[in-house]
């Protein structure tokens, strides 16, 4: 190839779709079928093969494509070989995020800006294996399903990173309802109808099978191959689990009770109401025959409850009023088809 060509321009008017507009800028430039989103941060030793396998596994299935880079603060080479990759290969494209943004933010760039209506998301270490592409395609198209997440079943990563995330797993999976092995592979497929519903930031891109069940769409799972890190480190230590537990107990509260807070509220409200009530009631029929209450913290604990009740009762009937002021009828439901 004769040199790098210009990356294609995208829309800045907030008012519009932020993705770009490739036959605004070329009617004979066909849009790609599938956008591979691949959010990198000090990854260098790995661009260059991972976007020439990649290249080759989709040519093979004869379907037009867009490999998309983010540049999530890197401070290696990673930009010098994402450009080299771009020279040899003009489907490859690169969003450079000004800082270090995190995953999820990362996540959200490349979606914005890709085209496709099939998105594949993957890591960039080559832990997951660019030829399992076709198995996710296929079981995403001949099951009729709008999420197909990777189940990594013999990670190939040190102990102290296996444990941990099997207990995130299996706590993930029985709180949230949602028959899934490995909710923090990131290899994954989606319909584009899922990521146009779901907003993802701070740590939630791994809990997106959990907000999108919750929608009503259809979520398949499939067992992939995990190769070794061979090149660079590991961007997680042990604070990613007690930052999953804080982010999980955020997905449970946003699904289940972002439209009703009252019921959760109300619940814990109550609950402090009555059993303060029950201590106080106990307390008054002791004092009615005859024993002293100064001398009892029973009575102190008896009073806090019911205060504390009260309060939170009124946190979530403040909670229903922003709702109130705050609701868009879209949030309530999802469509799949529509005939009229």
């Amino acid at each position: 190839m004769s040199g790098p060509q210009a990356l294609p321009q995208t829309r800045t008017d907030s008012s519009t779709d932020s993705r770009p507009d490739l036959r605004a800028a070329d009617d004979s430039l066909s849009v790609p079928e599938i956008s591979v989103l691949v959010p990198v941060k000090d990854e260098e030793g790995t661009i260059l093969a991972l976007s020439e396998r990649v290249a080759a596994t989709l040519d093979a299935l004869d379907r037009s494509f867009e490999l998309i880079f983010i540049d999530d603060g890197s401070r290696d080479q990673t930009l010098r070989r994402v450009r080299e990759a771009r020279e040899r290969d003009a489907r490859v494209r690169l969003i450079r995020l000004r800082r270090n943004f995190g995953k999820a933010a990362a996540l959200t760039a490349g979606i914005e800006h890709s085209v496709g209506e099939i998105v594949v998301t993957m890591d960039g270490d080559l832990q997951d294996v660019p030829e399992e592409i076709p198995r996710f395609l296929e079981k995403l198209e001949s099951e009729d399903l709008d999420l197909v997440s990777g189940w990594k079943q013999k990670r190939k990563d040190p102990i102290s990173k296996r444990y941990p995330s099997k207990l995130f797993n299996w706590a993930t999976r029985r709180l949230a309802q949602v028959d899934l092995h490995d909710f923090n592979c990131g290899f994954k497929t989606y319909r584009r109808a899922v990521l146009e519903e779901i907003a993802i930031y701070g740590e939630l891109h791994r809990y997106i099978p959990v907000l999108a069940s919750r929608r009503g769409f259809r979520i398949g799972e499939l067992p992939v191959s995990h190769e070794p890190r061979r090149h660079g480190a590991s961007k997680y230590g042990w604070d990613r689990l007690y930052k999953g537990l804080l982010d999980l107990i955020t997905v449970l509260f946003i699904t289940k009770y972002t439209r009703r807070p009252l019921h959760l509220f109300g619940l814990v409200g109550l609950g402090s109401i009555t059993a303060g009530f029950g201590i106080n009631l106990y307390l008054a029929i002791l004092w009615f025959f005859g024993q002293p209450l100064s001398s009892r913290p029973l009575l102190l604990l008896g009073v806090l409850l019911t205060v504390l009740g009260f309060q939170v009762l009124t946190t979530g009937l403040i909670g229903e009023m922003i709702t109130l002021r705050t609701f868009r009828p879209d949030d309530s439901y999802s469509i799949e088809d529509r005939v009229d």
